[in-house]
């Protein structure tokens, strides 16, 4: 049996791996490279190292794009067998899918009527990377399961999701593979979720795996506890809406990150943390119907967010809440100065309605920008953490005058020591063990911490890597 990597090799995004054996071929994830022009041009060139339709079958971790982004794509281009997902994560594709596929038409426009503009007309069209309606197509290919039913995706191959708690409907894997008469298991940790956080439930303890892909965004850090979190992004809007006067602009993954941040703000107004007249505009369709779809599946939310969506419903100190509905509703937003909490995605800040706000508010000084979430290299809101004083936003220089706070606590992937606990459930190590999303150093660090600290043998692939497994 061969294992190789397509993604998520020495980076956080990407993630796509190939498992072959005799007559037998699959994929776990089929995510988008996010991050610069970089990550655009091995979009492009995906998938390299395997054909489409040669793929047996693909079973996705998650609904975040950079496991899920490039699904269309691999369909468009031949594949034409099933996507097995969790329920909820099969809803989330819904969204996510359909929305990502009208940003690369859009951006394929702009770049398009760019060049025509400019001196580079002999270039050819740029056709997007994939469409609307290819995504659709993808869509009519997802196979729902439930946490802990086992499936068959092939004759030789058993398949059971666990909750990893990292977003709604997010899974390990637990993959057997028959192969000369030996069975051998494979885990996939897919993105694990930070235990004791809103919303859902911690990860699922893994007793034994064979070969484990463990996740390690995190692998190099400590993350806030959500109580300094929560006396953080409290101090944040305290000040930015009493003293100062201004707005707070909040860049957040539309699924997940969104929910966590409403989660938090509405128990603040509870606990008398913030005041009861708050203004929240959630501007994203995407964040809106992903709100929706969390709110169908309560029977995987945690007891405390529960009762806090009891206390919504029946309060009369509720905040005031709002999910903008158009283009129209969105670019009114920016004609609010003071007073606003602007909830908007993308989480990276690279594409989407936040670029918009960030244009608005950044060069204000009474304005506030709460980063929630990892920024990957490359994506202006990494360069907004490491300090730059002016950002290029719609080919203009916006200089960066406002407060920028950054909420470490609220990551929904699991620290250095979360994860070191999660890997401390297994009852012996793994053959293999292969530390993949994580950029090159976190990788490498981590990996060292397991290999040291726990006498595993652990790997760090490259990208394109294979290896040939016992």
């Amino acid at each position: 049996m061969k294992l190789s990597f397509h993604g998520a090799a020495r980076q956080v995004t990407g993630s796509c791996f190939l498992i072959e054996s005799e007559k037998l071929r699959f994929i776990v994830d089929c995510g988008m490279f996010q991050g610069g022009r970089e990550a655009d041009a091995r979009n492009r060139r995906f998938p390299t190292g395997f054909e489409p339709e040669d793929i047996d079958f693909v079973l996705l971790t998650h609904a975040h794009i950079d496991h899920s982004g490039l699904l269309p794509r691999l369909c468009a281009l031949g594949y034409r067998g099933p996507i097995h997902c969790t329920r909820a994560t099969a809803d989330l594709l819904g969204v996510l899918l359909p929305d990502s596929a009208f940003i690369q038409e859009k951006e394929a426009e702009w770049a398009n009527y760019a060049h025509r503009k400019s001196r580079q007309r002999h270039k050819s069209e740029l056709a997007p990377l994939y469409t609307v309606t290819q995504a659709r197509e993808a869509l009519k290919r997802v196979k729902k399961v439930g946490y802990d039913q086992e499936i068959r995706p092939h004759a030789r191959v058993r398949v059971k999701f666990r909750d990893a708690g990292h977003i709604l409907g997010s899974a390990i894997l637990e993959v057997w593979v028959e192969e000369g008469g030996h069975v051998s298991k494979l885990v996939f940790s897919g993105d694990l979720g930070m235990p004791g956080r809103p919303l859902l439930n911690d990860p699922t303890p893994i007793e034994e795996a064979d070969v484990l892909l463990v996740e390690s965004t995190y692998g190099n850090r400590l993350h806030k506890t959500l109580r300094e979190t929560e006396e953080e992004l409290a101090q944040a809007v305290n000040d930015t809406l009493t003293r100062k006067g201004g707005n707070v602009i909040i860049p957040a993954f539309a699924v997940g990150r969104t929910q966590e941040l409403l989660y938090l703000l509405m128990d603040l107004v509870r606990r008398h943390r913030l005041p009861h007249n708050l203004a929240i505009f959630v501007d994203s369709p995407m964040a809106g119907s992903a709100t929706e779809i969390t709110l169908r599946h309560g029977e995987v939310l945690d007891a405390e967010t529960r009762d806090l969506l009891a206390w919504y419903r029946s309060s009369p100190e509720a905040p005031y809440l709002r999910v903008t509905e158009d283009a129209e509703d969105s670019m009114a937003l920016n004609k609010i100065r003071q007073g606003a909490i602007i909830i908007s995605a993308s989480g990276m800040c690279d594409a989407g309605r936040i670029k918009h706000h960030l244009k608005f508010n950044l060069p204000r000084p009474e304005c506030t920008v709460i980063i929630a979430g990892f920024q990957a290299e490359g994506t202006l809101g990494r360069r907004l953490v490491d300090g730059a004083k002016t950002v290029r936003i719609f080919r203009e220089t916006v200089p960066v005058r406002a407060d920028l706070y950054t909420l470490g606590g609220l990551s929904a992937h699991a620290d250095r020591d979360a994860l070191v606990n999660w890997l401390s459930g297994f009852r012996r190590p793994p053959r293999r063990t292969f530390v993949v999303h994580g950029e090159a150093e976190t990788a490498q660090g981590f990996a060292a911490l397991i290999r040291e600290g726990m006498g595993w043998r652990v790997e760090v692939p490259e990208m394109g890597a294979e290896y040939l497994l016992d």
